[in-house]
């Protein structure tokens, strides 16, 4: 399957927001939409760093082992992912990049290696499902970059 590519613009530094994000327990507050009982293992940050949680989308519950394999701050960050039962095997890639006028320019690639034949038959269905969770996530990282920015501000 194609992988998934979505993107926003951020008002934040590149740095703070690789920051943000190399903290693993930090994507729980903008994912729990999309996962649930996050238990963060391993070190806060950077390669190495773990959570396992359970995946709900579409109807579905499923767990999931999600761990930091690349690091190259404050430039790019890879997690893979393990699910149904080893059977789906995917990296998630976030990339930043500086925008010309200041701020950032998140963009997110979401990756199959392995897939469960359920999921290759209902592809459409399931890119479709990933694709706007992933976008909602990314608007959800937006705000909280935003709500962190004012909270540093005072």
């Amino acid at each position: 399957m194609n992988p998934i590519q979505e993107s926003i613009n951020v008002p934040q530094p590149r740095e703070a927001v690789y920051d943000f994000l190399d903290v693993q327990a930090n994507h729980e507050l903008f994912t729990d939409h999309m996962m649930r009982d996050w238990r963060c293992e391993g070190p806060d940050r950077g390669v190495g760093s773990k959570v396992r949680v359970n995946a709900v989308l579409g109807g579905r519950k499923d767990a999931l082992e999600i761990e930091v394999i690349e690091a190259d701050p404050p430039a790019r960050s890879v997690e893979r992912n393990i699910g149904a039962g080893g059977k789906r095997v995917a990296t998630g890639t976030y990339t930043l990049t500086e925008l010309p006028d200041g701020g950032t320019h998140i963009a997110f690639e979401y990756a199959w290696q392995k897939i469960p034949l359920s999921e290759r038959l209902a592809a459409p269905i399931v890119r479709t499902v990933m694709r706007r969770s992933i976008q909602r996530a990314l608007e959800r990282l937006a705000d909280q970059l935003q709500v962190l920015e004012t909270a540093n501000s005072r």
